[in-house]
């Protein structure tokens, strides 16, 4: 294995090397504190976990983890999330291993405000990090524990640190060269202050697969009750109550849809399908022929079920 090889999964390396990237956010949060951030903030009762020799993945999910309230230990989570090809962890391991837990994987628009509102909400914030440049990176993941903007400084579990304190602007560099990736667990029924519809829809939807139905029932009921008026969060939960055989229930949100838009062309599909189950052809021809009017990119199914409609009004 190349040097530069073996270094791209080092946690904990100080290299820090120096670099010319602009710092932004920091210059304008520290310009004008938002009046939301302007109290320092640490959460103090966070987990800690000291990160031992390339294990820093497993090190900070099981202090995001255990601050969500999964008890769980680096040594459980590094079989599932540690790659010794590559002496360190992959997002979409760590973020796989959050659900397997039952937690929801959210990452966070790449904006300090975001990242800081969170943890002043009281969520401890996973992020990555590369301490070396762009053409000799050095990837570490850290947990944001608190900031004070009054002194330009962020505090983080990393490392062997349990509280290691970086100047704002140098930590935007190194969060900056990670893509400002940061990561939010959250239990089925949550959401936060700074998460968006599509991105919360996108997150609970990787539960699909894996997560125990009544836990995806309660993530999608609480996207609707957050964002009533985004259709795709009321029509996965729908389609969550028709797999559990609840038509009656799955029916009702796909009217609640109709109601608040009336042209969304896949709630008349799915309403038109359960009437006709129901045996309520006239009312179920009725939205089936309204979704082949709206059309869209699953018209051939709007009229497949059209079809059937007419077909059973024909027996």
């Amino acid at each position: 294995m190349h040097t530069r090889e073996r270094l791209l999964g080092l946690c904990g390396l100080v290299l820090l090397l120096a670099g010319c990237a602009g710092t932004p956010q920091s210059d304008a949060l520290l310009d004008a504190v938002p009046p939301a951030l302007a109290r320092p903030v640490e959460l103090t009762q966070t987990p800690f976990y000291p990160q031992e020799d390339y294990q820093c993945g497993p090190a900070a999910l099981a202090t995001v983890l255990e601050a969500s309230g999964v008890s769980v230990a680096p040594a459980d989570l590094a079989p599932r999330v540690y790659l010794p090809a590559r002496q360190g962890s992959l997002q979409i391991e760590l973020m796989a291993a959050a659900r397997s837990y039952g937690r929801i994987p959210y990452v966070i628009a790449p904006r300090l405000t975001d990242l800081f509102r969170e943890v002043a909400d009281g969520h401890p914030v996973l992020v990555l990090q590369n301490l070396g440049t762009d053409w000799f990176p050095v990837w570490h993941y850290a947990v944001v524990v608190g900031f004070d903007l009054g002194r330009g400084e962020v505090v983080l579990r990393s490392g062997r640190y349990r509280r290691h304190v970086q100047d704002l602007p140098l930590f935007e560099r190194t969060w900056s060269r990670a893509r400002h990736w940061g990561l939010l667990l959250v239990p089925p029924g949550e959401t936060t202050a700074t998460m968006a519809p599509l991105s919360y829809f996108q997150a609970v939807n990787g539960l699909e697969k894996g997560a125990p139905r009544e836990a995806l029932l309660r993530a999608w009921r609480a996207g609707v009750r957050r964002w009533p008026d985004f259709p795709p969060l009321r029509m996965a939960l729908g389609n969550s109550l028709y797999a559990e055989g609840r038509r009656a229930a799955a029916l009702a949100e796909f009217l609640a849809i109709i109601e608040r838009a009336p042209d969304y062309a896949p709630a008349h599909n799915n309403a038109a399908q359960i009437l006709l189950e129901q045996g309520r052809l006239s009312t179920a021809a009725r939205h089936a022929r309204e979704a082949v009017r709206l059309g869209g990119p699953h018209a051939a199914i709007y009229r497949q079920t059209l079809d059937a409609i007419l077909a059973a009004g024909s027996d």
